[in-house]
């Protein structure tokens, strides 16, 4: 019997470190649930074919000391993955992630669809806790463009909160600044949603900024074609004399100021560059199918590029 255990060592070693199948690539998740114990969990991975033997998964468990560790959650595991590897795993919590992306100038409704598309949430549900867009009571403006990883199946409000709680991180220097210059967070993430949706560039977004909070110095309408696209919810190449004559508090073109809340969620760049604005002695721009902004001076050189570029 006593020749007989170097080589049952070695079996048990073989299955403990090799994966059952070391060249797969297909993940599958695997749950497991509080409460349950490791024979449980050991039928389950050999089930589902993760591992070669389960009663080994037991005592190599018991052996170590972590049968008391494995950690409730929902893990991505494939049979590439080691016996080791497995309970390295779920003794850790390393349990299985989702990344997603909130590009820079997307809306409540951009974000809705999104999170449906990647089927981790219904819009319907998103908006329900942060309001639609044109509703001055939303959190329009406040979840922060950013890829983030949130646990397998987490929860809306986890998601929200890891959106809410990064602006907050990214703003919280800004702070001191924007109370010097005798304004709200809410004017400087208004009016970066506005730079955000009109131009790309740093340097253009400051020069818009300086812009659009000359005009208001000046009591005259910002006029940003961005808000009549929100209010319509629909981007176009060119709005119509009737498109900006829209009752809303959002429109520009009727009203003077900033709109009632921000259009979209602006990134960091353009939220300093809201606080920042460069002095210019222009007064409008206009960007070209290519994307290049051409600023002028005085109304009739305006329209004289417009005539030239927006043919």
């Amino acid at each position: 019997m006593k020749k007989f255990i170097p080589i049952i060592i070695i079996v048990c070693l073989f299955i403990v470190f090799v994966p059952k199948n070391p060249f797969a690539d297909e993940e599958m998740l695997f749950p497991v649930e509080k409460g349950e114990s490791s024979k449980e969990i050991a039928l389950n991975l050999e089930a589902d074919g993760l591992i070669w033997w389960g009663p080994l998964f037991r005592v190599y468990v018991l052996l170590t000391g972590q049968a008391g560790d494995l950690q409730a959650g929902t893990y991505r595991f494939s049979s590439s993955n080691s016996l080791f590897s497995l309970v390295r795993d779920m003794a850790n919590g390393d349990i299985a992630q989702e990344e997603f992306t909130i590009i820079e100038g997307w809306n409540l409704r951009d974000i809705g669809f999104y999170l449906e598309n990647k089927g981790m949430a219904r819009a319907e549900e998103l908006w329900e806790l942060t309001g639609l867009p044109l509703d001055t009571q939303s959190r329009e403006g406040y979840l922060f463009p950013d890829t983030y990883l949130v646990r397998h199946n987490a929860s809306l409000t986890e998601i929200l909160a890891k959106m809410q709680a990064n602006f907050d991180k990214k703003t919280a220097s800004l702070l001191v600044e924007i109370e010097k210059q005798g304004k709200t967070l809410s004017e400087i993430i208004t009016m970066a949603s506005l730079i955000e949706k009109e131009v790309r560039t740093k340097e253009d977004k400051e020069t818009v900024s300086g812009i659009f909070w000359k005009r208001i110095a000046a009591g005259r309408p910002l006029e940003s074609c961005a808000t009549i696209a929100y209010i319509k919810g629909v981007s176009q190449w060119r709005y119509s004399f009737e498109d900006t004559r829209i009752e809303s508090s959002y429109n520009t073109y009727l009203n003077y100021g900033l709109p009632a809340g921000p259009i979209c969620n602006p990134g960091l760049e353009s939220i300093e560059a809201a606080l920042h604005p460069r002095e210019s002695d222009y007064w409008y721009w206009l960007s070209t199918p290519e994307g290049e902004t051409i600023f002028t001076k005085t109304l009739s050189e305006h329209n004289a590029a417009k005539a030239e570029y927006l043919k």
